[in-house]
């Protein structure tokens, strides 16, 4: 069929900055917008909200193919339109399927199994890595190495979950394995709605939100507010999360040829981090029998620290809440973030997207195991400016220039972490580490007690050896400018070929934020200019099948906490942070009747990507794999989705590092009854030679399946169900997880003229006793292992108005 126009990219908000260039692009264009009337169809359906009504059916749609990612390949497009392997989970969707947190995502998108995020995710994994955060087709702050903050939904209608390294549209990132774009709430522009949603669980948690929106000024302008709180006690002992959300968004019209959206969105939140149960041996795992015993270390002191040795004095069934936490702990987070796209149709065939995105996020986070993270401010602003043009029936250009500036301050401290000592059931004396003089002289004094690694290396006595411990301390600054291209051609009635590249110059400089007394602090710069390029070739075997394949390649950098960058212990920044190669190679088919209720695709890929270890330093991944996923979303009161994934995730013959070579490692061989120690003492801070292992914590095989079902205009029922294979926990393969399932469900009573609902859900009906890794990339495999939540409730009344 011949080459269509796309629709025009829909623009989600603009922010106002004090930066005259970038504000001249949005008001010269909007001065020279005209008041015409005309519209086309797209912007016909995007005025007026549509609702179809067949019998009784009162859920609507949940089907991915009928949702629109905007501003990730160029302009709107469908899923079956992308050549890539994709997952849009729509606002309806989120709701049937009780999607929470980003470990929710695996429910309905093959190849997302996730480490537990030390219990509060910040970062999705894909294809067996973390992967990065967009909202509104712009990358977000995160964590170093995914250890950032929490998310809420409360602002989010959509969640697209796409697999494989980000466009040249999108550019250079640090995280390649896939990506999730947040599609943020929207203000209407007819009419008015609102609703109100309250809900009280297990262990004391308890979350309320109102949301509501109105049109300013019919078909031109309109306004709308969400806000959420979170009180949440927690199964786990010490632990909680408590939270304040608000989303604010505008939206104007003028006229039918441009638009502008504005959303604004505060986050406060208070929260454990929660690293789960120490000394994971295989009969934890299989029977929650922990290894008791304090650790000594070669000095004698029972204060967790490296190469301590246990003397096994039992082995007990340890409850699951007893995890590694400590009511002293702080850890607290704000941040607010700004997303603005303004869009114009200069003529038939130019039109212009202008994106805008700003963050500023503070952290603290001090605990009692001496570790620190303090984000004394993380600032990020970006602006893209993308250029649409229209050749012909057949051709299609997309071009850019993006600008991208990050500034971090922020201090660290993880060099005297010691869990595999400390004994979980003994009193909370033995979670805590105290720093020695002799610590505490290798490292410098934030504030009263609270002790942070410089953010370089210095010698003290002249010996040529440096005197400090290296964390993440940093005071940086980084300014990332961008150019794209990208062009479809329809070279036949059924084949269209895409091609692309783009462009990163980086200038870095990173300084000590805090050297020690009588030195001056160390400061480096750098720049680099990093590519990447793409090709897919579409081609429709019928009008409801599509085959499709990718190539694409990525070149990444590597970074430290809030996007930062890092000196290393030459003091110097190590050019290898901008030297990561990307590769993958596509192939799948997608089947998206337009007449149908059903919707299927499959793909398989091979991709090499890089890992960030604790270190700073990148190990080489090679990952291949098949996932596929099948949604039926038809009018006689059932929808339905499953999904399968398999993973081969190896080191491509590089280095991998752990906590402790194994667990074992922790004990002496006093009690070979209990288990067989090595006395090596732990944690040792293991490296192991170059391999082509296979990846340790992520299973190879994956599914997921849920179904739902109207059994009248008040009733409904689902339920959803995930599998997961089993797999080594750690590097030497000698404690492995095994088969995994959890099962949920829930049943909802519609009232009041069907805009009152009250829903119960119960989550892991089966009371599964089940495990996850604590943290991505397997650092934590041979000390930690998460234990998953029991049976739990929760009832959620949610009223319209």
């Amino acid at each position: 069929m011949p080459f269509k126009r796309r629709p025009r990219v829909t623009p989600v908000n603009y922010l106002k900055v004090n930066t005259l260039i970038l504000l001249a692009t949005p008001a010269f264009v909007m001065a020279q917008s005209t008041t015409a009337d005309v519209k086309t169809a797209s912007a016909e359906q995007r005025d007026v909200e549509v609702i179809q009504v067949f019998g009784d059916r009162k859920r609507a749609l949940t089907s991915p193919k009928d949702a629109q990612l905007s501003g990730l390949f160029g302009g709107d497009k469908s899923i079956f339109e992308i050549p890539r392997a994709v997952t849009p989970i729509t606002s309806a969707m989120m709701e049937d399927n009780a999607i929470d947190d980003l470990h929710d995502i695996l429910k309905l998108a093959p190849n997302t199994y996730a480490a537990s995020g030390f219990g509060a995710p910040s970062l999705p994994t894909i294809r067996g890595q973390l992967g990065e955060l967009f909202e509104a087709g712009m990358r977000r702050q995160a964590g170093n190495n995914g250890f950032g903050i929490p998310l809420s939904f409360n602002g989010v209608e959509q969640i697209d979950v796409v697999k494989g390294v980000p466009s040249v549209i999108l550019g250079s990132t640090q995280r390649v394995g896939g990506f999730v774009n947040l599609q943020p709430k929207q203000a209407p522009l007819t009419g008015s709605e609102a609703s109100m949603k309250v809900s009280a669980g297990r262990w004391d948690s308890y979350t309320a939100q109102v949301d509501a929106g109105t049109a300013v000024e019919e078909g031109k302008q309109g306004v709308r507010v969400s806000a959420e709180v979170r009180r949440q006690g927690s199964f786990y002992d010490y632990a909680h999360f408590d939270s304040e959300n608000l989303m604010l968004a505008y939206r104007l019209r003028p006229n039918s040829k441009s638009e502008w959206r504005l959303n604004f969105e505060f986050f406060d939140v208070d929260y454990t981090d929660n690293a789960g149960i120490n000394r994971p041996t295989q009969n934890l795992i299989d029977h929650n029998l922990y290894i008791t015993g304090q650790g000594v270390q070669p000095n004698g002191s029972t204060v967790p620290g490296p190469f301590s040795v246990v003397s096994p004095t039992g082995e007990v069934e340890i409850p699951r809440s007893q995890v590694l936490t400590d009511p002293l702990t702080t850890n607290n987070a704000q941040t607010y973030l700004v997303h603005s796209v303004y869009q114009l149709e200069l003529n038939d065939s130019l039109a212009l997207t202008n994106r805008t995105y700003f963050q500023h996020l503070q952290r603290d986070e001090v605990a009692t195991n001496s570790f620190v993270e303090i984000i004394d401010g993380a600032s990020t602003f970006e602006n893209r400016l993308e250029l649409q043009k229209f050749w012909s029936e057949t051709q299609q250009s997309t071009f850019g220039f993006n600008v991208r500036y990050n500034d971090v301050l922020g201090y660290s401290q993880f060099t005297t972490e010691a869990d595999l000592p400390t004994d979980l059931t003994g009193p909370l004396s033995n979670r805590r580490i105290p720093l020695t003089a002799e610590q505490q002289a290798r490292l410098v004094e934030l504030r009263p007690g609270v002790y942070v690694s410089p953010g370089a290396q210095y010698d003290n006595n002249g010996d040529g050896v440096g005197d400090y411990s290296l964390s993440d301390t940093t005071d940086s600054e980084s300014l990332q400018l961008g150019v794209f291209w990208q062009q479809e051609s329809q070279l036949t009635e059924r084949l269209l070929l895409t091609l692309g590249g783009r462009l990163d110059y980086y200038d870095v400089t990173a300084r000590d934020a805090l050297p020690p007394e009588g030195f001056a602090a160390a400061e480096d710069s750098i720049s680099e200019v990093l590519g990447s390029a793409a090709a897919s070739l579409n081609y429709r075997l019928q009008d409801s099948v599509l085959l499709y394949g990718t190539v694409s390649y990525l070149e990444s950098t590597s970074n430290s906490m809030g996007g930062g960058n890092v000196l290393g212990a030459n003091n110097q920044i190590s050019e290898l942070n901008f030297a990561t190669e990307n590769e993958l190679v596509e192939l799948g088919i997608k089947y998206a009747p337009a007449t149908s209720p059903w919707y299927a695709d499959a793909a398989i890929f091979n991709q090499t990507r890089s890992l960030r270890n604790r270190d700073g330093s990148n190990s080489g991944i090679k990952t291949r794999g098949f996932e596929t996923q099948v949604v039926y979303d038809g009018l006689d009161g059932w929808w339905v989705s499953a999904g399968y994934s398999y993973l081969d995730a190896r080191y491509d013959n590089s280095a991998s590092f752990q906590d402790s070579a194994q667990v074992a490692d922790a004990f002496d061989d006093s009690r070979p009854d209990i288990i067989e120690g090595t006395g090596v003492g732990a944690p040792n801070f293991a490296g192991f030679a170059p391999s082509s292992v296979r990846v340790q914590g992520l299973p190879d095989h994956s599914a997921s399946f849920a179904v739902g079902y109207e059994l009248s205009e008040q009733w409904s029922l689902g339920l959803d169900a995930i599998y997961t294979g089993n797999y080594k926990l750690d590097y030497l393969n000698t404690v492995r997880i095994r088969d995994q399932h959890t099962l949920n469900a829930n049943v909802q009573y519609s009232f009041a003229n069907q805009r009152s609902t009250l829903r119960l859900d119960v989550f892991n009906l089966t009371d599964q006793d089940n495990w996850s890794p604590v943290f991505e990339g397997g650092y934590f495999g041979s000390t930690l292992a998460f234990p998953s939540l029991p049976r739990y409730l929760e009832l959620t009344f949610k009223h319209t108005f």
